[in-house]
């Protein structure tokens, strides 16, 4: 069927997407993706502030006490939008279907990164400026636990970053790094040996310690300097998308405002948007390498 405006994509190329979007994603990497209600989900965290007790038969019990606090996570709009020759509509639905697969497969990219800026630094990532939106809900704003980076030693960064999340009783279950860390990593040598010379070339290695890592250019932000972001990705944080994905197709007008008519430059535009939805629901569970910290 011929695409007209305000379809879906085929759940095929969602499928395709979503598994693009884990490939590129530091945070879609290391953590389950969770469905997300359109008006958003509350997650209850509980606190039990004491240890449990131990009672003898006919013995006195004592309260222990528990703190419950709610997290929205409310799903935002990410949108994008390429314009392309009106030669489109009159393409067989073969050739239409191979358009929109490659549309498909750069918008699964930039989805994988616009999740990462947005929610490791705060960012708009068309324009790269703090988003009014996303406001404090973010790694940057939320994950106060700092380590200074050193170069040159950064495995002994990451030992004092996990020591901080275990002291607050987390678990560390992933390792973001940022390409320079990663290159950095490779440099440890000991006795004239390299100790991780899986990171070497730029590669980006899956594990590490048996803890999930993922290298990826989307971790340093010039203005935090983030090089290393490490915790409990599995339970302490949670994401995932938000209602079917909408792709349209737009015949007239000026639809991103750049003030040329599609009509007039015998253009279509085409646009997809999907909701995407966050949550950092412990910031205690993790801990940042930060130059400069």
């Amino acid at each position: 069927m011929a695409a007209e405006r305000g379809n879906l994509f085929d759940p095929t190329l969602v499928t395709d997407l979503i598994s693009k979007v884990r490939g590129k994603s530091s945070l879609a990497a290391l953590s389950g993706q969770t469905p997300i209600p359109f008006n958003g989900l509350k997650e209850f965290i509980f606190s039990m502030e004491k240890e449990i007790d131990i009672v003898a038969e006919n013995g006195k019990k004592t309260e222990g006490g528990i703190k419950v606090e709610p997290v929205k996570i409310v799903p935002i709009k990410f949108e994008y939008g390429a314009r392309v020759s009106d030669e489109f509509l009159y393409a067989t639905e073969e050739e239409q279907i191979e358009i929109l697969a490659a549309f498909n497969d750069g918008f699964a990219k930039k989805v994988a990164k616009g999740l990462d800026l947005a929610a490791f630094h705060g960012i708009n990532p068309r324009t790269g400026a703090a988003s009014n939106v996303v406001g404090t809900n973010h790694f940057d704003s939320k994950v106060t636990q700092k380590v200074t980076y050193a170069k040159g030693t950064p495995d002994v960064n990451l030992d004092a970053a996990i020591a901080a999340v275990q002291g607050a009783d987390g678990d560390v279950t992933g390792m973001a790094f940022s390409t320079a860390f990663g290159a950095d990593m490779a440099t440890v040598k000991e006795n004239g040996v390299r100790q991780y010379p899986e990171f070497r070339f730029g590669a980006s290695p899956n594990s590490l310690g048996g803890m999930a890592v993922s290298v990826n250019n989307t971790v340093y932000n010039a203005t935090v300097k983030d090089h290393a972001i490490v915790g409990d990705f599995q339970s302490a944080f949670k994401w995932g998308f938000s209602k079917e994905i909408p792709m349209e197709i737009i015949k007239y007008g000026d639809p991103d405002n750049s003030g040329k008519d599609l009509k007039g430059y015998n253009q279509v535009y085409i646009r997809a948007e999907v909701y995407i939805g966050w949550g950092i629901l412990v910031p205690e569970y993790f801990a940042r390498v930060v130059e400069g910290a």
